[in-house]
């Protein structure tokens, strides 16, 4: 993946949370654009968690940028006025 995705889905207005997939079938939770950091390289990411755990995630094994179902339509709801 490269860091321009990664960078547009953390700055997108309003931010919506997504769930970074790896090769090794791991997922990884960014809840918040402030939970997350990339590097200046551009290679890596830091991405902490509410306990404080973090993961140091090389970009060029993401397999995907996910926007779980249920998110997606709670911010499509409250847009329309429902």
């Amino acid at each position: 993946m490269i860091a321009s995705r990664f960078k547009a889905k953390l700055h997108a207005e309003p931010f919506v949370p997504f769930v970074v997939h790896l090769a090794d079938g791991r997922a990884i939770p960014v809840n918040h654009r402030e939970f997350a950091m990339l590097a200046p390289s551009g290679r890596t990411v830091a991405i902490y968690q509410p306990d404080d755990a973090v993961n140091i995630v090389d970009l060029l094994l993401v397999t995907d940028l996910e926007i779980p179902g249920g998110v997606a339509k709670r911010r499509k709801r409250g847009t329309n006025g429902s």
